[in-house]
């Protein structure tokens, strides 16, 4: 009996574990099942990770060369403004030299003129020349007697006394000429005020 009963406890036991092997073989299977689509979605998430590191790096290329482009246009700027600053002075001073070589004639003629009136003449005409070249450029002289007194253009420099009502405030005489270029004051004229 005891054989018997070793038996039917071996064929239990046997069950046991077939049950055991295939309840463990079950689990597998569904730990499996459950496991692939976490190895598609880790697959997934990697295939989204290499396309967002692939758009960063290029986001991230474009970036830098816009920055080094950008950073070029700069430097280039930066050159040309001061080769403007160098040269831009130089059309100004080629249209003066006609006027200078005209003052180098008139010296030479004073020294040996017989005729004032017609060194006077000369002098007139280069005066005459250089204030055309001057207007040519945008400078122009101001206007100051007879004016209202504007501290925007004069600089008083005495007043006097005057007996007419009229002429207070007003420009009663010119000791340096003023200018402006292209409307902007170069200089203030200096000038004598009544009161």
């Amino acid at each position: 009996m005891n054989e018997i009963n070793d038996m039917e406890l071996n064929e239990k036991e046997e069950q046991v574990s077939n049950e055991d092997a295939t309840n463990l073989q079950n689990e597998k299977e569904i730990t499996s099942d459950n496991d692939a689509p976490a190895d598609n979605v880790s697959e997934d998430k990697g295939n989204k990770d290499d396309g967002l590191q692939k758009k960063y790096d290029t986001l991230n290329d474009s970036h830098l060369r816009l920055m080094a482009e950008f950073d070029n246009y700069r430097k280039r700027t930066l050159r040309e403004k001061a080769d403007l600053i160098k040269s831009g002075g130089e059309s100004a001073l080629t249209g003066l030299l006609p006027v200078i070589d005209d003052f180098e004639r008139a010296l030479q003629n004073i020294r040996t003129a017989e005729d004032i009136d017609a060194v006077k003449e000369g002098i007139e005409l280069i005066y005459n020349k250089f204030s055309a070249y001057l207007t040519q450029q945008g400078v122009k002289h101001i206007e100051a007697i007879g004016k209202p007194f504007d501290t925007e253009m004069f600089e008083a420099i005495a007043t006097i006394p005057v007996l007419e009502e009229d002429k207070k405030g007003i420009v009663i005489d010119s000791v340096q000429t003023g200018y402006t270029l292209y409307d902007k004051v170069i200089r203030h004229a200096k000038v004598v005020v009544g009161e």
